[in-house]
């Protein structure tokens, strides 16, 4: 078994509150498309997913040929975006979440990744914005991916990192980072602060919930312990 652990953070509403700049974005993406603006709880509730599935899930009777036109619509949206506003740039991350990850950064046994519903471009970006990029080993997004809830990701994670799945933890707001840690193996943790509200995080069983960074550490030392 590797000595190694591995702590996977998705971004959007777990590092970084984004939803602003993503409601602003698919709001504008569906008015190019002759499409009534989704509203912000909508949007807030597939933020996560890959931008094919968001856009469907959210207007399921429009064809695959309007669901491409409206993800191709959502990074026009993003980029003219990111020219007038900064988008990422403007997307303050957590309380505590700096200071997290230079901690764990500073933990010779753990590595960290991302697995985020992020193009890599956009990932990018919120690594630029908030000099944050040189923490992580393994960057997962959806180009290369199926949408979470599937374990694509994690399973990839693992592979670049050859940690054991017994000794990694997916870190997230969404029942889908909870459901797509559990399908790979990883012990799950649910932060309360993100775009999911708390009876539906609840509903998908992480093994642990936390209000705040500062309860990160303690967390993830009771997992290490546990699997030790």
């Amino acid at each position: 078994m590797s000595p190694l652990r591995l702590v996977v953070f998705d971004m959007d509403g777990t590092l970084i509150d984004s939803q602003d700049v993503i409601i602003e974005a698919m709001g504008r993406a569906f008015s190019r498309i002759g499409m009534p603006a989704p509203s912000a709880a909508q949007t807030r509730s597939i933020i996560g997913l890959s931008l094919d599935k968001a856009v469907s899930t959210i207007a399921p009777s429009l064809s695959p040929a309007e669901v491409t036109a409206g993800v191709d619509a959502y990074r026009e949206s993003f980029i003219e975006m990111r020219a007038e506003t900064g988008a990422e740039a403007a997307a303050p991350m957590y309380p505590g979440a700096m200071d997290a990850l230079e901690r764990l950064h500073q933990q010779d046994a753990t590595l960290m990744g991302v697995a985020t519903g992020k193009a890599r471009r956009g990932l990018d970006h919120a690594y630029a914005s908030h000099g944050i990029g040189h923490f992580f080993v393994t960057h997962q997004t959806a180009d290369g991916h199926p949408s979470k809830p599937h374990p694509s990701m994690l399973f990839q994670a693992l592979n670049d990192t050859g940690v054991d799945a017994e000794r990694a933890v997916m870190i997230g707001d969404t029942e889908f980072d909870i459901a797509m840690g559990k399908a790979a193996g990883f012990a799950t943790i649910a932060v309360s602060w993100g775009y999911h509200s708390l009876d539906r995080i609840k509903a998908a069983a992480p093994d642990y919930i936390i209000d705040g960074y500062a309860e990160l550490d303690a967390t993830l030392e009771n997992i290490w312990q546990a699997g030790s």
